[in-house]
């Protein structure tokens, strides 16, 4: 190959990250805060040899068979459905993601919903900011703003991993009881933190507080629809910072009208951005995030650098450290200027 080979970023990050790509790579930034079109990222990935994307970047099938140069989508995330993992592996593209760098962000984020909803925190700010308490002309009423204690109630983790497992551990904290239901048990952390697995249909009926954190696959999108939801206490809570379609969004809604749960704290959604005029937006119980589970500056500092590191290690022409498709070795060795 003559001269660096072309990387387009879909997203501006931090210098000091673009700074470190460009001893390697002829970088190209999108410089809008928006996402670029599907028709501007197809008409950049047939230019270019390694692309730095995001989760709403639209990699499919049409986009990598159409790009004959492209031989590494390097994500700036831990998810990757957004990636047609099977057809990039089939053209020899290398796909990597950044694993392992979210758990405390997300985890603290999950805490800060479960609160929110729990002590009514949004509504009481509104309740204050808005005039309402100064209208009611009273400072202190036995049953104002009233929320619910967490110490003794049941956490339920749905998904004990990495992040499922840092929620559980503040929950244990806060004097809850722990339960979870995973594709796994995991003796380690049942021996460690006293938690209890359960069946899922268990898991919804006793928890006070349900948090989700299980990846978006074919198994799981919809997971928890009306079936599930109406197993759920009528004073339970229900936390999602995983993926929006995990929920289905209908059935949620319908839930919170009729009082089968008592609120939700929400980070995703199964359309982002969500319309300031959807059902969920209408509900006091409910606390919305437009999806700032990893937004620490440590976390997407972390987030960025490994996304760059994977191209280098390419660029290098050794296998990325954190490689999503294994078996795109198989078709082509790592580096440019190899012929499948």
């Amino acid at each position: 190959m003559v001269g660096k080979p072309r990387l387009f970023m879909t997203r501006q990050v931090f210098d000091e990250v673009i700074k470190r790509l460009e001893s390697k790579y002829d970088v190209e930034v999108w410089d809008k805060y928006q996402p670029p079109p599907y028709e501007v990222l197809l008409k950049k990935a047939k230019e270019s040899d390694a692309l730095y994307t995001l989760l709403t970047d639209k990699i499919d099938c049409k986009l990598i068979s159409e790009a004959p140069r492209l031989r590494i989508v390097a994500q700036m995330a831990v998810g990757y459905d957004n990636i047609d993992v099977e057809c990039a592996t089939k053209h020899g593209v290398y796909v990597t993601n950044t694993p392992g760098v979210l758990t405390d962000a997300v985890a603290e984020l999950t805490w800060a919903l479960i609160l929110a909803v729990a002590k009514r925190i949004v509504e009481a700010d509104v309740f204050v900011r808005w005039g309402e308490w100064k209208r009611l002309q009273t400072g202190w009423h036995p049953m104002m703003m009233l929320g619910f204690e967490l110490k003794g109630k049941t956490l339920g983790i749905l998904g004990m991993g990495r992040i499922g497992k840092r929620v559980a551990e503040i929950g244990k904290a806060f004097g809850m009881r722990i339960i979870y239901h995973s594709r796994t048990r995991k003796p380690d952390v049942e021996k460690e933190l006293g938690a209890e697995y359960k069946s899922l249909e268990d898991l919804l009926k006793e928890s006070d507080v349900l948090s989700i954190h299980v990846p978006l696959t074919k198994e799981t999108r919809h997971l928890i629809g009306e079936r599930e939801l109406r197993m759920m206490k009528p004073t339970a809570i229900l936390i999602n910072t995983a993926r929006g379609p995990v929920v289905d969004t209908e059935a949620l809604v319908k839930a919170l009208r009729e009082g089968w749960i008592a609120g939700a704290g929400l980070d995703v959604f199964e359309e982002e951005p969500l319309d300031p005029n959807h059902p969920l937006t209408a509900f006091k119980n409910v606390v919305l995030a437009p999806h700032i589970g990893s937004a620490t500056k440590e976390t997407r500092m972390r987030m960025a650098m490994i996304a760059a590191e994977n191209l280098l290690a390419f660029a290098d022409g050794k296998i990325p450290p954190n490689l999503v498709n294994r078996d795109v070795v198989k078709v082509r060795p790592p580096g440019f200027g190899q012929s499948s």
